[in-house]
């Protein structure tokens, strides 16, 4: 991953000892494979670290974590839960926008691409940073989650307070060593179920992770999240590449 590795700088040094790993040559290896026989692999290679790229490690003021990038053609840029300009927003996604409606009455918006939440210091972190085509969870246990581990703790040594939004029993137990205020750290963790379909209506609707959010960070006299995502201009929508 060296040289071709697209991150902030804030984090290169902090995970130099993981690039430099051997789990993680091994990982390198494995991709290197799997595209040497052919197959398909989202997101892009430049995209694997775009939420560390956005998102440098002296702004993240949230964390949100997924899973695994969408597996579909054109959908994975990176950013877990983010869909690219022009691609129709998922379910799971849809449902983060109807409890943003219902906590803040914000309006709903008509395309996926949080890159406006990245920007401002949401760190929008899937634990495992590819996948092959059409075949969820393909890259799991490959070596992905140790680094993801390693993310996750040096956003939990920052001095500077972080919510994490664990939605989810896996985002739940990959931040369970988060040193938050019920365990006498000074993060925030707020627990909810996944947004998916399947889940949302057991307690994700109604969490109001938005507001709560906002209510801690400038209780601490940090900005609040502007939650508002912005129109794709035309432009963006027709260029599936847009980054």
């Amino acid at each position: 991953m060296g040289d071709s590795v697209k991150l902030h700088e804030s984090w290169k040094a902090p995970l130099a000892g993981e690039f430099a790993s051997p789990y993680m040559a091994a990982l390198r290896n494995f991709l290197l494979t799997e595209k040497a026989a052919g197959k398909r692999i989202f997101p892009a290679g430049s995209e694997w670290f775009r939420s560390l790229d956005l998102t440098p490690l002296d702004k993240v003021r949230v964390v949100i974590l997924g899973q695994d990038p969408y597996h579909g053609p054109g959908q994975a840029h990176g950013l877990c839960f983010s869909v690219r300009p022009g691609v129709p927003p998922p379910p799971s996604l849809v449902n983060i926008y109807k409890e943003l409606h219902s906590d803040l009455g914000l309006p709903r918006p008509t395309h996926g691409f949080l890159e406006h939440w990245a920007r401002q210091g949401v760190l929008l972190l899937n634990s495992v940073l590819t996948v092959e085509q059409s075949l969820a969870a393909s890259h799991r246990d490959k070596g992905w989650e140790r680094f993801t581990d390693a993310v996750i703790a040096e956003i939990n040594r920052k001095a500077d307070p972080v919510v994490f939004l664990l939605w989810g029993s896996y985002a739940q137990k990959k931040a369970a060593k988060v040193d938050s205020i019920d365990r006498g750290g000074h993060h925030l963790v707020l627990k909810a179920p996944h947004p998916s379909p399947l889940s949302a209506h057991n307690g994700f609707f109604g969490c109001r992770h938005f507001s709560k959010t906002n209510d801690f960070l400038t209780a601490r006299g940090l900005p609040p999240i502007d939650w508002t995502l912005p129109a794709i201009a035309p432009q963006d929508s027709n260029n599936p590449h847009v980054s």
